[in-house]
């Protein structure tokens, strides 16, 4: 394929050596992973959470809606951390954190 001819989107993320394509694989291991959180924490504690991460140190980053869910799920950490390695990843410790 010629330099100067464009490359599609879609060509860019199913490509496995992009950079574009590695960001991808790593959100839709977040968004599953905050799925999976909601899905499993139950109501009404998973209306509460907007996202979750794991980050390379092992700690379990838990986003809120607001300070009130934020307040908690800090309670809830040890079944947040069930849940956590229960989707296959490793959690040491849980930081939750209120939205901006």
């Amino acid at each position: 394929m010629s330099k100067d001819k464009a490359k599609s989107l879609s060509d860019l993320i199913a490509a496995d050596d992009t950079g574009l394509a590695k960001l991808a694989v790593a959100a839709r291991l977040r968004s599953d992973l905050s799925q999976h959180m909601r899905n499993n924490l139950g109501e009404p504690l998973s209306n509460g959470i907007m996202h979750c991460n794991v980050h390379d140190d092992g700690t379990l980053i838990v986003i809120a809606a607001n300070p009130e869910w934020a307040s908690r799920l800090r309670f809830e950490a040890p079944k947040l951390l069930a849940l956590c390695t229960d989707f296959g990843a490793s959690a040491t410790a849980v930081k939750v954190r209120v939205a901006g």
